[in-house]
């Protein structure tokens, strides 16, 4: 990283912030407008900061993310890929399943057969219904409720 691309550091807490968002937020459809709004700097510099600090751009960060989530749910839920693909935020199974092949190595379905003989599956249901009411808490957090009273 060159000396004019090292962030300052008031500067990391704003990077910081938007990474804790995509984080967060892995789900949700994400841009890069949205993160650099979030870390308050302008979105190519937002980019080009994020880039040099992390050593990946926003959008490959959060797609990692997302694979790392999926790797999680096809290994303890019954889910199946399509819904796995849809439930960390990929809208198209064949970005997903590219995307899951270049970071892990290997497809999602045979990641997935690697883990069908081990321990008891979540239902799916139980991961959509908790996923719903983690959105609605962050939800509520963002509009500055305390929830039901």
């Amino acid at each position: 990283m060159t000396r004019a691309m090292r962030p300052a550091p008031d500067v990391l807490v704003h990077l910081r912030r938007a990474r804790d968002h995509a984080d967060r937020n892995f789900a949700e459809p994400l841009d890069l407008e949205q993160l650099a709004a979030v870390a308050a700097i302008s979105k190519w510099h937002f980019h080009r900061l994020f880039t040099a600090t992390y050593g990946r751009t926003p959008a490959a960060y959060l797609s990692e993310r997302r694979v790392e989530r999926a790797q999680d749910l096809l290994r303890a839920t019954n889910l199946t890929v399509t819904e796995v693909c849809h439930a960390v935020g990929f809208s198209s199974l064949g970005s997903f399943s590219s995307r899951f092949r270049a970071v892990v190595g290997e497809s999602p379905s045979d990641f997935q057969r690697r883990y069908a003989d081990g321990a008891p599956r979540i239902p799916g249901c139980y991961v959509f219904m908790w996923g719903l009411a983690e959105r609605r808490t962050a939800s509520e957090e963002k509009q500055g409720g305390d929830g039901p009273t």
